[in-house]
């Protein structure tokens, strides 16, 4: 092995490592090893440039701004008071209402931005309903990473997947959404049979949430109109954009841009606003990250476990795609999936380049196995982090161990529903 491998290889384990610690926040290892791979000669700048994909950071750049334009306007909190009296403020009913929304509105927006909004919400509904509000974080947790599986945009994985192998909005319709919903729906029966008995209020406490008026959370209806008009052409252009021959993040950036035109023409603070509220952090870590991968397929790395993989399963369809998914989900499980699918798309490639005729059940086995994966622990995707940090500030801790009793057994229940999915449709 050539001393520039040694190093990349030394240069990535190391970058890996510190990620899973969370000793050294993940932006500042993706940004330095990207740099310490330049500074060693392993690739230069501009081969460096040339692996990071704009298609996925314009995505969720784009994406973020109208998300954040759109809560502005108080459309989320009426969504779930909304959702709330529709089911007349019952408990377990509340629990699917509540999981349903994040459902459909992180395959939508993304997970993140999703539990963002969807959490305060939570919070107040079941104080108001003095209820448990651990079974309802747990759901919703589970149910973001689920509704994120269902689209390309509801998920990062599915953006890299879909930016790198040039698959569309209606391809991953078509393909994963119809089994997200029967996942959603087993787990959420589970979910219910374990927290049913749990969860009860009072009657006059539903009486209090009945009388909530949803319409006055509605605090600018102007606004509300120019972001769900920019809504509807971001997503009618990711629905179009194979057949307009455009790139989805020309499609989330149109619409973002779209947006501030009509919303904030002259006002640079509002403006500055909705662009200070972008995930710089997780930006500037795709960006690092991307040069990382692109250092191990510049050096060769990515071949030779591509080789590896397919002599473990002597290049069988079938068994290469189980072992991708069934591998992918376990590994999001600990550590982020992000990461872990920037390095297997380039060995997938490679396998094709290898004789490995049939690569789309790879695909979808990747793509369900890292987006569900990411429901085995805490750590296993940015959705469960930041709503376990969302109940710690208000004093309701979710430990790692205790989620993972609940979550890791429900995920392994998910991928193997995703599993005899792919089998039967794919192989």
């Amino acid at each position: 092995m050539e001393t520039s491998t040694i190093v990349a290889v030394v240069i990535f384990v190391t970058a890996y490592a510190l990620i899973i610690s969370e000793k050294v926040h993940r932006t500042i290892v993706g940004i330095f090893g990207a740099m310490l791979m330049i500074l060693c000669g392993i690739l230069d700048q501009q081969t460096a440039i040339t692996h990071i994909d704009f298609n996925t950071l314009g995505l969720l750049m784009g994406m973020m701004i109208i998300v954040n334009v759109t809560s502005e306007t108080g459309l989320f909190n009426f969504l779930a008071i909304w959702a709330a009296k529709k089911v007349k403020a019952q408990p377990i009913a509340l629990l699917l209402a509540l999981s349903a929304l994040t459902a459909v509105c992180s395959g939508l927006l993304d997970n993140v931005t999703t539990v963002l909004l969807t959490v305060p919400i939570t919070f107040s509904i079941t104080s108001q309903l003095k209820v448990d509000v651990k079974p309802y974080l747990m759901s919703q947790i589970l149910s973001s990473n689920v509704g994120g599986t269902a689209t390309l945009i509801g998920d990062p994985p599915n953006i890299m997947i879909g930016s790198a192998v040039g698959l569309s909005f209606m391809d991953f319709i078509w393909n994963v959404t119809g089994v997200s919903i029967i996942i959603f729906i087993v787990m959420e029966a589970v979910l219910v049979a374990l927290y049913g008995k749990h969860l009860k209020t009072q009657p006059e406490l539903q009486a209090k949430v009945m009388s909530l008026d949803e319409r006055s959370q509605i605090t600018d209806t102007k606004l509300l109109k120019k972001c769900l008009l920019a809504i509807f052409i971001t997503i009618s252009m990711f629905v179009l954009h194979s057949t307009l021959g455009l790139q989805t993040a020309t499609a989330a950036l149109t619409g973002a841009g779209f947006l501030l035109l009509i919303s904030y023409p002259q006002n640079e603070g509002m403006i500055a606003k909705a662009l200070s509220k972008v995930e710089w952090l997780a930006i500037f870590f795709f960006a690092g990250l991307f040069v990382l991968v692109g250092a191990l397929v510049e050096t060769g790395v990515i071949k030779m476990l591509a080789a590896e993989a397919i002599a473990i399963t002597q290049g069988n369809v079938p068994a290469t795609a189980m072992l991708i998914m069934w591998m992918s989900a376990i590994a999001s499980a600990f550590i982020d999936n992000i990461p872990f699918v920037a390095t297997l798309i380039p060995l997938i490639q490679d396998m094709g380049q290898m004789g490995l005729t049939n690569l789309e059940p790879m695909w979808w086995s990747l793509a369900l196995g890292a987006c569900l994966g990411g429901n085995g622990t805490l750590i296993g995707a940015s959705a469960n982090v930041v709503v376990a940090s969302m109940a710690a500030q208000r004093g309701k801790q979710i430990s790692f161990v205790g989620f993972m009793k609940v979550a890791f057994p429900v995920m392994v229940m998910t991928v193997a529903i995703a599993s005899v999915y792919v089998w039967l449709r794919y192989l």
